[in-house]
This record gives C-alpha cells, structure tokens and sequence, in this order.
C-alpha cells in the first residue's frame, strides 16, 4: 500500500503514520518547512519496516497541492489531516482569514481526493479520510472560519463517498474530538490545559484524549473489511458529542 498523509510531521497525523506503518507499505508524509520533525516520523515508520519518504508542499497553494499529488504517484489510501487553525472572532474576521483557512481545510483535500482517486478508482479500490472537528457539532469553541471549513469538509466527505463509491473506493470523515496536540498548546499559548478543562469535563470518558486513540479507528476505515463504511462521520472524542 501506498499511504499518504498530510501534515505528517507530529501530533494526529504522526500518530497516524506510526499507526499504519507496516512491512512492505510506503508511507508519503506531507509536511511544510517541518523537515527535522517529519524525518523522526519517517524513522519510526522505518523501524516498523515501511518505507518513507517525506514530501514538503504548502497547502494553501492550489498548484502546490496539485505538485504534491504528481509527486506522490499512485495512492492507495489518503489521509487529508493537515488543517489550518482559525481562532479569530466572527467580528474581526477578514476575507483572507476565511479564504486562507478554506484552501487549506477544504481545497486541498478536494484537489488531493480529485487527483489521487483516479487512479483508485481504476485499481478498483481506495480509501480516503477527510479529518474533520466536533466543532461542526458544538459550534466552537474554534472561529467560524474554522468550523464552517470542517462542516464543508464533511459535505465534501459525503460528496465523495457517493460519487466514488461504485469504484470500490470508500471516503468517511474522522472526528478526533479535543485532542492536546503540540499545535493546541501553541495556539493556546500554553493555556491548552485550561482550554480543555470544560471540554474534558462533558467527556462520557472522562481523561484526555490523545493521538493514538484514532489509530485502530483508521485501521478500521482503511481496512478491506471497511467496504461498505462510507459517507459516515466517526467521532473519537470520548463522547464529547454524540451524532
């Protein structure tokens, strides 16, 4: 299997890497000016007896992400993970916060899915997830831009799934719930703690939730067995939100 997974470098999408890694398997890591970090995942892809190779893009560039398609080749799974935070207010939300955000969080999964599955759709089969955000659900605690990219990334997921279905390609959306990630504590500004507290607090599983909680779900929507799961949200939150 050919694997590629956007921003790879650390967090959801290393875990994820890690996860998949297997003897005989190649993963393709997206990362932007993240060398250092994605190398160490590579290696640990490695260890596990895959191969890796580490491909740099910057997402928010439509010829960018087409140029990281072509350079990946055949794909047999797509993991878009790689997502652009937004946590300006609706009332200081500016036209290039939302655009930037959007080609981000919806464009380059669409662009990725539109080339790459092509090819899976001749193979006769592929996999494709699209990360998305309970957000969509709780309506925050992230800015609109943010939630409204995620709520279209979920249509797009739904899009997919009916379009590329009868190619013996699946596409379902991963819902990760609030995660401590190294990027949430950036964004946070070291105050990830204190912003998660309420968030844990109406968990049904009441203790953090950390990346390699998704890993055996992904297994699951990229496994052979996972042929008639499509189109579906999965939320891997602890119960964070319920659908």
């Amino acid at each position: 299997m050919r694997i590629l997974i956007t921003g790879a470098r650390r967090g959801i999408g290393a875990a994820i890497a890690v996860g998949l890694a297997r003897p005989g398997d190649t993963l393709l890591l997206h990362h932007l000016d993240a060398s250092a970090e994605a190398s160490a995942v590579a290696q640990r892809c490695r260890d596990l007896g895959a191969s890796a190779a580490l491909l740099e893009a910057d997402l928010s560039d439509p010829a960018a992400v087409r140029g990281l398609a072509a350079e990946a080749g055949p794909v047999d799974i797509l993991i878009n993970n790689a997502a652009r935070a937004s946590n300006v207010d609706f009332s200081d939300l500016t036209y290039d916060e939302w655009s930037q955000t959007f080609a981000v969080n919806v464009t380059a999964p669409m662009l990725l899915a539109q080339a790459l599955s092509e090819g899976m759709a001749a193979r006769g089969w592929g996999r494709i997830v699209n990360v998305v955000s309970p957000t969509v659900v709780m309506g925050g605690p992230s800015g609109p831009a943010y939630v409204s990219s995620k709520a279209a990334l979920i249509g797009l997921t739904r899009s997919l799934a009916h379009a590329l279905g009868p190619h013996g390609v699946t596409v379902n959306a991963l819902s990760p719930g609030a995660i401590r990630t190294e990027g949430e504590a950036e964004l946070a500004k070291g105050h990830d703690q204190e912003a998660h507290s309420p968030l844990l607090a109406r968990q049904a599983v009441p203790r953090p939730i950390v990346p390699e909680d998704l890993v055996e779900t992904v297994r699951l929507l990229v496994s052979d067995g996972s042929a008639a799961l499509t189109g579906q949200v999965i939320e891997v939150g602890g119960g964070l939100v319920f659908r």
